[in-house]
């Protein structure tokens, strides 16, 4: 048998490795010979462009090769397909050239092609006047790959791509295709073993559960937002005010009727204006990226480049980004570059080999939550992880990503024990190409215009400290040990604080070393942690309260502020995924008194630079008094920029009305009450100041005035000076 001969047969029985070799136009000395594959035709003809026959072409193969040579110079043709008695003419894939160029390969090997999303993937386009779409797919070690789908009865032997060996990218261009094709990639491994068929990693839509294909997606979809975004690209967020709604967009509200899901054209009616009503600057997302399992919240993605289409397709996702937008709402998505999961028509396992996680379990493979570790090693890798998130924040506008588990990423024994993890290069449990990513992606992100947070839980040094100082390129992190200390004390009956003071002041110390976001988040009612009111102690009226006092302090509280959904109005039950927020709740007047404190905080919050204009520095914050642990008090001040700037809070963690309580002040003036969370309106008792009280020149706490007050039961007072 003849080279050509097994070529022949190599494309009949689907394992050719490079079709291109045998099928399209081939040129000779005086002619070029054109061959296809059409199994299902009896007959097939080059045409010219008007329909006219210019050959039939020979059968050269039993299973449906054909073969026809045309003169010189002329290459333009089409196939006419005759079928069962049915003719129709297409265009042959194989006779148009890649545009996937050499200079796209070299950056991607050094894992620097920056709009590799435009590179890869499925790519509406038009090549010599041809439309249609361009398929690219990264598996270096496969020995075929095809694209797949309705188009070609899902036969892996239609439609097998070109290999680029120096960077192991397949690529085809596929006319007549476009919009809303289904399709995924059939591989087979090095060894020639067919592989389970796999979605596209760069598939901008993707089907719902159990098809997963991937599906090719184009919108003409014409921004509103330009003036939001023209202020994001030439402003910090650092000096302004971030009061965060944290949202899983499946369960904030449904239809009662039958339990469906909102989509995202309904949400951005609904939510956005909830959103924009209670005060809230910032929306944040649970991952939407595309995920196969309801129950993971987005947190196992698997179409890292594909809005989850249980809500609706890309255009209706841009709708709701846009909508928040033209209300002032900025957008913060939930990005998992830490792992992924391991259902086998994703990255697991890509083309036979570990080709997007460590092969080393130690590595590779993540104990707690059985996921694959991407491979940070791996430049490919890295691009594409940093192409994902450059993706959400030009193409959705996206203004901020919010990192899942940094710690995880961070450290080589992060949950592992001795033994079960390898040290890096000096012996250590850095993981240092992980930390390379991260600085990496921080910088690129921050070109763009959008700012990046850590959820990080150890101490690991700097992580919102610029690259150019050494440290991650975070702009904020989340304030792990705040949540856990704050929510442990409010825990505790009143009677018993007293022993657990410092746990409301030991983060004062280390409050400024990093660009702190204080978060309440789903983390903290879910997994049987009970709702936040539940954690609160005592009867009905206690719990309220002491949950009122809570909001008040971290509002007052250095450092910006993030609460998930449902705590703004006291859900009782533990958060369910599955259903909607208990909204009937603010019927009831204790509920309704929650939700309206946290829209008063918000706002006030929103309106008062001293709240928000310094949390990074010590020049915001300074204690009145933080020993009076007996009493269950505490009382600082906050400040803005501006000397007149000024904010004073005090905070009676006791059931106790505090008669005659008197706190020193930086200067004399009426202190009027802007936030009292006992206050009727509220659900509280009334007990306060009757709005406003004058200073005396009495000297207390080391300052020459001071406030004689009347302290709440389990409230919080936050006062500025008229």
């Amino acid at each position: 048998m003849t080279s050509l001969e097994s070529g022949f047969e190599a494309i009949a029985q689907g394992r050719h490795g490079d079709p291109f070799k045998v099928l399209g136009p081939h040129s000779a000395i005086k002619y070029w010979t054109v061959r296809s594959w059409q199994p299902q035709a009896q007959r097939v003809d080059l045409v010219d462009a008007d329909g006219e026959l210019l050959i039939q072409m020979k059968p050269v193969h039993r299973d449906g090769l054909f073969e026809a040579r045309l003169p010189l110079p002329a290459v333009f043709y089409r196939l006419r397909l005759h079928e069962n008695g049915n003719s129709r003419v297409i265009e042959d894939p194989y006779r148009f050239a890649s545009p996937f160029g050499d200079l796209d390969r070299h950056l991607m090997r050094e894992g620097k092609l920056r709009n590799l999303a435009d590179k890869l993937g499925a790519h509406i386009i038009e090549i010599d006047g041809v439309l249609g779409v361009h398929f690219a797919v990264w598996a270096p070690n496969a020995s075929r790959v095809s694209v797949i789908g309705l188009f070609n009865g899902w036969d892996g032997r239609r439609h097998p791509m070109r290999l680029h060996p120096t960077g192991g990218v397949w690529d085809i261009f596929i006319p007549g295709l476009g919009h809303g094709d289904y399709y995924k990639y059939e591989i087979l491994d090095a060894r020639g073993r067919l592989l389970p068929q796999k979605a596209d990693p760069f598939a901008r839509h993707m089907e719902p559960a159990p098809g997963n294909a991937s599906i090719v997606y184009a919108d003409d979809y014409r921004w509103q937002d330009s003036d939001w975004m023209e202020t994001r690209r030439g402003s910090s967020t650092l000096d302004q005010p971030m009061s965060i709604y944290e949202v899983h967009l499946g369960s904030w509200r449904r239809h009662a009727a039958d339990n469906r899901m909102f989509g995202y054209r309904e949400l951005a009616a609904s939510l956005v204006s909830y959103v924009g009503q209670m005060g809230y600057t910032h929306i944040e997302l649970l991952p939407v990226s595309e995920h196969p399992f309801d129950g993971s919240w987005g947190y196992q993605p698997i179409g890292l480049f594909a809005p989850t289409s249980r809500f609706g397709n890309p255009q209706d996702f841009k709708f709701l980004v846009d909508c928040c937008h033209r209300q002032g709402i900025g957008v913060i998505m939930d990005w998992v570059p830490a792992h992924f999961p391991r259902d086998e028509f994703g990255l697991a396992r890509f083309d036979g080999t570990h080709l997007y996680e460590h092969a080393d379990p130690r590595q590779g493979a993540h104990p707690d939550w059985g996921t694959l570790i991407f491979n940070f090693n791996r430049p490919e890798v890295v691009n594409y992880l940093v192409a994902n998130a450059l993706f959400w924040v030009e193409e959705y506008h996206i203004d901020a990503l919010r990192v899942d588990a940094v710690a995880s990423m961070l450290y080589l024994d992060y949950s592992r024990k001795p033994g079960e993890w390898v040290p890096n290069r000096y012996g250590g449990n850095e993981n240092l190409e992980a930390v390379e990513f991260l600085r990496l992606m921080n910088e690129q992100v921050h070109a763009s215009g959008a700012v990046t947070i850590a959820e990080e839980s150890t101490a690991w040094p700097g992580v919102s400290h610029p690259v150019y100082r050494g440290g991650l390129g975070f702009s904020y992190k989340w304030n792990m040990g705040w949540m856990h200390d704050s929510l442990g004390y409010f825990s505790e009956d009143p009677i018993h604080r007293r022993y657990h003071h410092d746990k409301l002041t030991f983060g004062l110390l280390y409050a400024f070393s990093e660009n702190f976001i204080l978060p309440l988040s789903h983390d903290e009612v879910v997994h049987g942690k009970g709702s936040l009111i539940r954690r609160m102690p005592g009867d009905d009226w206690q719990a309220f309260a002491n949950l009122r006092l809570y909001f008040a302090f971290m509002y007052a509280h250095p450092g910006k502020k993030l609460l998930f959904m449902g705590g703004e109005f006291a859900q009782r039950r533990e958060w369910n995924h599955d259903v909607s927020l208990d909204w009937h709740l603010l019927d009831q007047p204790a509920h309704a008194g929650v939700q309206q404190l946290v829209r008063d905080l918000n706002h006030f919050y929103r309106d008062t630079a001293a709240l928000y204009q310094l949390d990074f520095s010590a020049a915001g914050f300074e204690w009145i008094d933080c020993s009076d642990n007996l009493q269950g008090v505490i009382a600082f001040i906050r400040r803005g920029a501006s000397q007149a700037d000024l904010v004073v809070a005090v905070c009676n963690m006791t059931p106790v009305v505090r008669r005659d309580y008197r706190i020193g002040v930086p200067r004399a003036g009426r202190y009027r009450e802007r936030i009292n969370s006992d206050a009727s309106v509220y659900g509280g008792s009334g007990v306060g100041n009757l709005g406003e009280i004058g200073s005396d020149e009495i000297p207390a706490h080391g300052r020459d005035h001071s406030l004689n007050l009347t302290l709440p039961p389990l409230a919080t007072l936050i006062m500025t000076i008229e």
